[in-house]
């Protein structure tokens, strides 16, 4: 390693002397600008990550966030809102936003609240619909270039952001907040604001139209719902609808065609989601990735055979051995892209 390590420093070195020649081209060649960044595209398949993968982490800022994703060696990532929107000066919350997720996780999963889980879920989502109100107000009057900022910060650590995900395209968001969403998504470097389907025909249809006239896409992500045809609907209603697939719940919802449904769709996904699941008839849970029943394995390789565009999007949903943290464990699910794609 080390003598890997000296001669690539070596050649950095002797690139950046040719620089000085007369005909050299003006600027620093690529090698030197892009030592030392992160690079996470395998064999022609980008390979990404969500940022919700780091939510057990403490520090949810725009510069911690862009820390952890460098440190796992990532180059490409689906920005949750937090990050983004905290660094543009959005309001501080004191809602318990990792509890309220653990809880609404459990009741997707199909589990049963507890009497007094039921009452701290109530009382998480009051205080969610409150602090809605404010941010809402926020939004009106949100300065763009602070995400232009973010993603020139980004950008400069060798990070690309192709996707954003803030909570401001439900039916209960305004028009004014779906449209501040789409223009800070723009603002970030996006291609396409992702959002959980909404099941309401009426609402895709609006955020298609509105997508055509910020001229931004609208990728639906999915759970256990989703099924071959679980888009074909909003798909249909414009051409800035489009897939934010996730391949582990597709598993958990025992569907057995998921390779037949990459064909289908792959051009209408913009971005999938990448998690080790197992089936309905092994108990649907989350694992360390080779160890469920998702085929990752083909399926990134199906990506690379078949030249798709999309990236797979690393998403940490199995639990945290003790020992290690969010990061290491995306790195361990890198890692495991790499063999596959070898």
């Amino acid at each position: 390693m080390n003598n890997r390590r000296e001669f690539l420093i070596k050649s950095v070195l002797g690139m950046a002397g040719l620089s000085l020649l007369p005909g050299w081209s003006n600027g620093a060649p690529a090698i030197i600008r892009n030592y030392n960044k992160p690079d996470s595209k395998i064999n022609g398949v980008q390979i990404g990550c969500i940022t919700y993968s780091f939510r057990s982490l403490p520090d949810q800022s725009a510069e911690a966030t862009l820390k952890y994703v460098t440190d796992c060696g990532i180059n490409a990532i689906e920005l949750m809102g937090g990050p983004a929107e905290s660094f543009a000066g959005m309001p501080e919350s004191t809602l318990d936003r990792r509890r309220m997720y653990q809880l609404a996780g459990k009741r997707r999963s199909g589990e049963t609240l507890t009497d007094d889980e039921a009452k701290e879920f109530a009382s998480l989502q009051e205080q969610a619909a409150d602090y809605a109100k404010v941010v809402a107000a926020w939004r009106a009057k949100a300065d763009f270039q602070k995400f232009e900022q973010v993603r020139k910060m980004y950008k400069d650590a060798g990070v690309s952001i192709y996707a954003f995900k803030p909570g401001a395209f439900s039916q209960n968001n305004t028009d004014a907040e779906i449209a501040y969403g789409m223009k800070a998504a723009k603002a970030l470097g996006a291609s396409h604001v992702t959002l959980e389907h909404p099941s309401d025909d009426a609402h895709t249809l609006k955020l298609g139209k509105m997508g055509e006239q910020h001229k931004i896409s609208v990728a639906y992500h999915g759970h256990e719902q989703q099924t071959f045809t679980f888009w074909d609907t909003a798909l249909a209603q414009s051409s800035r609808n489009a897939l934010n697939f996730d391949a582990g719940h597709y598993i958990a919802a025992g569907h057995t065609d998921i390779m037949a449904f990459l064909e289908k769709h792959h051009k209408r996904i913009l971005s999938m989601h990448t998690k080790d699941r197992q089936s309905p008839a092994n108990g649907k849970g989350n694992l360390p990735w080779g160890t469920g029943d998702t085929p990752i394995v083909e399926i990134l390789q199906k990506m690379q055979q078949s030249r798709y565009k999309f990236p797979a999007s690393i998403e940490l949903e199995h639990q945290i051995p003790e020992g290690s943290d969010a990061i290491r464990e995306v790195q361990k699910c890198l890692e495991y892209c790499r063999k596959a794609l070898a």
